[in-house]
């Protein structure tokens, strides 16, 4: 109601609105104006609402003001509104503004308003308040585009401006408007680069733009922020970027969450992000529209080196989005500009480049360093010829280091930290190789080695040969090893793998990618890995990399030679002579110089002398040339040490260092770790360094470049032999022990972060060499001290306690000592391989105790008690740890914990990813110790029948431990006593290890893979179950005889068996049917069709669930073995039977069995849309995580039936049928062709098999059926691009028991 207002307020004039706002409001001058110009007068103003002001572009808080004040006005008095003087308005905070502009340069003198005979003047009182864009936009839509262009030109002469004049007018007509801060200077030190563009226009036969974005191409981009929603078509920017690079296609939504988890997900600083900020036309749904003004939420970018603005089209409108982007970057470059002028004095706008043209810009970016100085980078391809390395291919290999035949082309290191003891670089063989007069040293193995490789190139059979090169530490195989690979360059196609921790498979792509870049025949690689220790990754690599190549090429292998793979592994080894016997083919290398190696290193000497004042300081150098003599390294570290003080902060940290890079390979302190602890602050630069305070011992020290966790610098002694030598000197002459210093460290913050121990730390592993020297030397005193203190020390560490707990089962069998800590571990961080110890404590005790009774003639009553408490513990925490792991596989669901209460370490009894069925074969060994302890009691003695089958009855509850046979004495009456009181938890262990088997056999039939270790374990304990519990007396037929009114319920339990003994009373079990005869699934199918007649007479609700699934099954797996048999049932009588059965049990039934059927039944057809496959698809999954969680997270299910062309039951494929296609294929043969997906190449499994559209999109694969997308799961997880990339894609479809599988994924771009 306007009756709320005074009656004055509504005869106001617009004038008399925008005084009222200035002069009583207090109201920003650009929020009176903006009503001002929109004729908001009185009678208008009344009207208004919160939501029209915010539509008039006021924010929301003078919104609310206004509206507050215009309530408030009195009835009786109306304000005194006075005109306003020009310098009076009071003016909101303007957008920074990166200059003065021409237009504002008028507004500021409005007593000489501009005027020309051919333009009408702008009234003054529109120039009032206008900021840089406020005041363009005004002129452009007073004098269009090119008049007010041309009143700039002239406005600009008139105020003496002549220059800038000239300038405007040689660029008019051009589009592009690019602010670059930069210089050659500071662009030669970018790293990453951001853009951000607009929309791009395309002009037909003006090709100007699109030649002068190439240097997009040469830029190592981080993101591009795109408001384009037309990139990605066939005449967008983002499609012709990635023709020739590659880009990730991401939304700003995806950059949001963890930090960490955005970096992995989207590959960020690994490949270029191409962010779409304004939505995507080549994509369908809601969500990918371009956004309107209002909706377009601002972005910003920051903490980049190098931001460019490209306009590639005009900003017509201050409502464009990117001005948004464009005010928010001027901002945050003010402040930056700002920031720098008050702490360096020095302005950064002189170096700024304005107005260039695209042109321009092209030449400008390519003429700076290091673009200008380097070369294509060129790899060896077939026939002696070279192919160019791109950039976008190398920006895919993220794995490897490739080394190219034209390395370290105008680049310059310095070659003397190398001599010191500095890690060997690509430049060292460079420069060498420059200086014909100067050779690398080439030590007695390089020839051998060398002659190894070319020969397995030539000669061997396998397409991946793994060779293996031993080598004490410090002895230069590394350096042998890149030697050797650095003169095959220009024969083999060269790599380095960067992290030995990646996934195999992972590598085995990226490798396979090297091989086949930019040429159809394939080309050979050689692999370097440094092996910090012998581990099973190269050899699983080895295996990956044939099967990956058959998944990613139609190379026949038996005869492309060319299609070959040299992994040398380079490993650390105290006896490489050993291992060298132990492993064929390899070669190995000693800390040890042969007299013509002495020779050359001697030559290098004098070599060196040329060139060095005192080359006789270069110590590592100088330890090889003395043929790794002791003495030598001795006396320099005698020398060096004689007034060690270990009271000191320096002999601290050098003791550390010592200690570190004894223990542990390839470890060192970072920098600025080692200036904390110096107590050193960095407030300028070019102070005293840390080898300067670490004086007199900075003559043994190096720093090191680390490229791990992005790049820091580390502090190391320059050989492993001088630290060693330092810590015996430490012991010799200053009575210092390694458990002294352990301890030291163990009691500095700054030491005992995860930087520190992440590399196998001194504490990490419980019997690391470390601990092993502690033990033996000072025994178990020493080390629980050292452990006591580290733990009061570090209360939050899980480690620590952790290990010792280890320490004292294992090697000191100290148990009620070792659950104690195992305890403390527990209470710091509760995850599986906190209970699985606590688990293996308990079972090394009860396994003692077992061991000990059966030595004994007479067993104790009270070792009953004790041993089945112990057992019931160790069971409890087995299953604990099971479903912890189970958990903490799902982080999604675990809620998050503040930084400062996690754990340091969560993995100290086994790497996460391989606890598999730890759990549960945890609980079956315990259940058969006691099974063993319970046999040897005198009334359940084995050797004695009707003894046993009390045991057997006991065990299956069928009678209680008081109806058990025994003679009658004290001993018999005390152990009923003991088992009475323990009685629910022994009468449950056998039912608990029958479905504890069920649901293993299941993971294995199940599961893709081979799990040998634990099949072998639970194989043998299955065969001890049999022979405990699996004889059969024949007491149904007794039953039958003496009570003939139980004939239905036997022949009920009669059909049972049948089921049973045919491997069909389970859902899994009538899969594997599949490839049986037709006559058993027959007869299965029949019975089952027996026991549905007889359910109205039955009570078991859970009972005739099952055998109503498992019917349904049957006769789909009869119709596909035997479609004419008399015993199927229609396609709508099980549709009508599955559809009754999913509304008992709802969405949350416990097996996956139902819904699995679903799917096979339900799926849609082409045209269905209105379906709710998705529904089951979810249930599916949930069921499976509940039933076999643990065991089927990150890993790949078998795909039993497939989606075909045709139509009912007819449309479901099962895999022997498609086998029938291959009968004369070797198994093994197409085994493989399964494994890597090469089977749905073959044109009988294209013509058989149904292809699905579908998309990709936050990294998961849909099935699209118009608006419905149904997700499904990839087949090869590595046909799913990384980095979250949004694509259409087209697949075959797989029904496996965790849900649908994409199988060969191909992409439609």
């Amino acid at each position: 109601s306007f009756a709320q207002f005074p009656a004055y307020v509504e005869n106001w004039t617009k004038e008399q609105v925008h005084q009222w706002l200035l002069q009583h409001v207090n109201a920003y001058s650009k929020y009176a104006i903006r009503l001002q110009e929109e004729d908001v007068s009185g009678d208008c103003l009344v009207c208004f609402k919160k939501q029209d002001l915010l539509d008039l572009e006021v924010k929301s808080g003078p919104a609310v003001k206004i509206l507050s004040n215009l309530r408030q006005l009195s009835k009786d008095q109306e304000p005194t509104l006075q005109p306003i003087p020009h310098n009076e308005q009071k003016e909101a905070p303007n957008p920074i503004q990166p200059e003065v502009s021409v237009a504002q340069t008028v507004a500021s003198d409005p007593a000489e308003p501009f005027n020309t005979t051919e333009f009408q003047p702008i009234r003054e009182s529109k120039l009032e308040g206008k900021d840089t864009m406020d005041t363009a936009q005004l002129m452009t839509d007073h004098y269009e585009s090119n008049g007010a262009v041309r009143v700039t030109v002239d406005v600009l002469r008139e105020i003496n401006q002549c220059e800038r004049a000239n300038q405007l007018e040689n660029t008019m007509g051009k589009t592009t408007n690019v602010k670059m801060n930069l210089n050659n200077e500071f662009a030669f030190s970018c790293s990453k680069y951001s853009t951000v563009k607009n929309k791009y226009t395309f002009q037909p036969g003006s090709p100007e733009q699109v030649q002068y974005l190439k240097f997009l191409n040469k830029l190592k981009l981080f993101c591009v922020l795109d408001f384009d929603p037309d990139s990605n078509t066939q005449v967008g920017l983002c499609h012709s970027y990635r023709e020739s690079r590659w880009a990730n296609l991401h939304t700003p939504s995806q950059y949001q969450g963890q930090i960490d988890s955005v970096i992995k997900n989207l590959n960020l600083y690994k490949q270029t992000s191409w962010v779409f900020c304004n939505g995507r036309h080549d994509l369908e749904g809601d969500s990918n529209k371009e956004l309107n003004y209002w909706n377009w939420l601002r972005k910003s970018c920051s903490d980049v080196d190098l931001i460019m603005f490209l306009l590639l089209s005009p900003v017509d409108s201050e409502k464009d989005p990117i001005c948004d982007t464009y005010k928010a970057f001027m901002n945050t470059y003010e402040k930056w500009k700002e920031l720098i002028q008050e702490k360096l004095d020095f302005d950064i706008d002189p170096q700024s480049v304005y107005e260039l043209s695209l042109s321009e810009v092209n030449g400008t970016v390519l003429a700076l360093r290091p673009f200008s100085e380097s070369s294509e980078r060129l790899l060896p391809s077939s026939d002696s010829s070279f192919v160019v390395l791109k950039n976008k291919d190398e920006d895919l290999l993220t794995a490897l280091d490739i080394l190219c035949l034209n390395q370290c082309e105008n680049i310059y290191e310095d070659k003397e930290e190398f001599y010191r003891g500095g890690k060997v670089k690509w430049w060292n063989f460079f420069f060498c190789d420059k200086d014909k007069q100067k050779p690398f040293i080439k030590r007695d193995k390089y020839e051998n080695l060398k002659r190894m490789i070319r020969s397995e190139l030539r000669e061997s059979k396998e397409m991946c040969v793994l060779l293996n090169l031993f080598h004490n530490p410090g002895c230069g195989g590394t350096t042998l090893a890149m030697h050797v690979m650095w003169d095959l360059r220009k024969e083999i196609r060269c790599a380095v793998l960067k992290d030995n921790s990646l996934p195999m498979t992972e590598v085995a792509v990226q490798v396979v990618k090297l091989m086949k870049l930019e040429n159809e025949k394939p080309c050979q690689v050689f692999l370097l890995i440094d092996d910090s220790k012998e581990t099973e990754n190269p050899y699983k690599l080895c295996n990956c990399i044939p099967q990956t190549v058959e998944s990613h090429s139609n190379i026949n292998v038996d005869k492309a030679q060319s299609c070959k793979v040299i992994i040398l592994n380079c490993v650390r080894s105290q006896n490489p002579k050993d291992s060298y016997r132990r492993h064929n083919p390899s070669q190995y290398i000693t800390a040890s110089l042969s007299p013509e190696e002495q020779n050359e290193f001697e030559k290098k000497l004098n070599e060196l002398r040329e060139t060095h004042d005192t080359p006789e300081n270069f110590y590592s150098f100088m330890i090889m040339k003395s043929n790794f003599d002791k003495k030598y390294i001795d006396d320099l570290v005698h020398n060096t040490l004689e007034n060690f003080d270990f009271s000191s902060k320096n002999a601290k940290l050098f003791s550390f260092l010592a200690l570190l890079n004894s223990y542990v390979a390839e470890s060192e302190i970072s920098r600025s770790l080692c200036e904390d602890f110096l107590c050193m602050k960095r407030i300028r630069w070019q102070e005293e360094s840390a080898l300067d305070r670490m004086e007199p011992f900075s003559n043994l020290l190096i720093i090191d470049r680390v490229e791990e966790w992005g790049v820091y610098e580390g502090i190391r002694i320059l050989h492993s032999s001088i630290a060693s030598a330092c810590l015996e000197e430490f012991e010799r002459s200053h009575s210092l022990k390694v458990s002294d210093i352990t301890i030291e460290i163990l009691h500095c913050d700054l030491f005992f972060s995860i930087g520190v121990q992440k590399k196998d730390g001194v504490v990490r592993e419980p019997f690391s060499p470390l601990i092993d020297k502690i033990h033996s030397e000072q025994g178990r005193q020493t080390v629980q001290q050292i452990f006591v203190k580290a733990s009061t020390r570090f209360e939050k560490s899980l480690s620590i306690p952790q290990a010792l707990a280890r320490y004292l089962y294992i090697k000191e069998h100290d148990f009620p000592e070792a659950l104690k800590w195992a305890e403390k571990a527990k209470n710091i961080k509760a995850n599986p391989y906190t209970f699985d110890t606590i688990g293996q404590i308990h079972k090394s005790n009860l396994k003692s105790n077992n061991d000990r009774g059966k030595q004994e003639t007479s067993c104790n009553p009270e070792d009953l008690n004790t041993n089945i408490k112990i057992a019931s513990n160790a069971i409890t925490a087995f299953k604990k740890a099971q479903e912890l792991a189970d958990s903490e596989e799902e982080p999604e669901e675990e809620p998050e914990e503040e930084p400062e209460e996690k754990a340091v370490d969560e993995s100290d009894d086994f790497p996460q990813k391989s606890y598999h069925v730890q759990g549960y074969v945890g609980v079956l060994e315990i259940a058969f110790l006691v099974f063993e302890i319970l046999s040897r009691l005198p009334f359940f003695d084995q050797s004695d029948p009707m003894k046993k089958m009390y045991f057997q009855r006991f065990l299956k509850k069928a009678i209680p431990i008081t109806s058990v046979y025994k003679e009658d004495n004290e001993r018999n009456n005390i152990y009923e006593e003991i088992i009475k009181e323990h009685e629910r938890f022994l009468q449950n262990l056998k039912a608990e290890v029958k479905e504890t088997f069920e649901l293993l056999d299941s993971f294995f039939t199940y599961m893709k893979g081979r799990y040998p270790e634990f099949q072998r374990k639970i194989s043998s304990l299955f065969k001890h179950y049999v022979s405990l519990f699996c004889n059969t007396p024949k007491e149904m037929k007794k039953e039958q005889q003496n009570n003939p009114n139980l004939n239905l319920k036997i022949n009920i339990e009669e059909q049972r068996l049948f089921l049973e003994k045919n491997q069909a009373d389970t859902f899994v079990g009538i899969l594997q049917h599949l490839d049986k005869p037709a006559e058993e699934i027959e007869r299965i199918t029949e019975c089952y069709a027996y026991l549905q007649k007889q359910h109205h007479q039955l009570n078991d609700k859970k009972q005739k669930t099952k055998e109503t699934i498992n019917c349904i099954l049957s006769n789909i797996v009869l119709y596909l073995l035997k479609p004419n048999s008399k015993h199927v049932k229609s396609i709508d009588s099980l549709s009508d039977l599955l559809s009754t059965t999913l509304q008992d049990v709802g969405l949350r039934y416990p097996f996956p069995d139902p819904y699995y059927l679903a799917l096979l039944l339900f799926w849609p057809r082409t045209t269905e849309e209105d379906t709710e496959i998705a529904t089951y698809v979810t249930a599916i999954r949930n069921s499976t995580r509940k039933y076999l969680t643990p065991l089927f997270q990150k890993r790949s299910t078998v795909a039993h039936l497939y989606l075909g062309k045709e139509k009912g039951l007819k449309r479901l494929v099962s895999k022997p049928q498609l086998d029938e296609n291959f009968k004369k294929m070797h198994r093994e043969t197409l085994a493989q062709l399964w494994r890597n997906g090469d089977i749905f190449k073959d044109k009988t499994i294209i013509n058989r098999l149904q292809r699905v559209r579908g998309s990709i999109e936050q990294g998961e694969v849909f099935a699209n059926y118009g608006k419905l997308k149904i997700p499904v799961r990839p087949a090869l997880v590595h046909r799913v691009s990384g980095g979250f990339s949004t694509e259409k894609v087209s697949f075959y479809l797989g029904f496996a028991i965790k849900g649908p599988i994409a199988y060969d994924i191909q992409y439609e771009n």
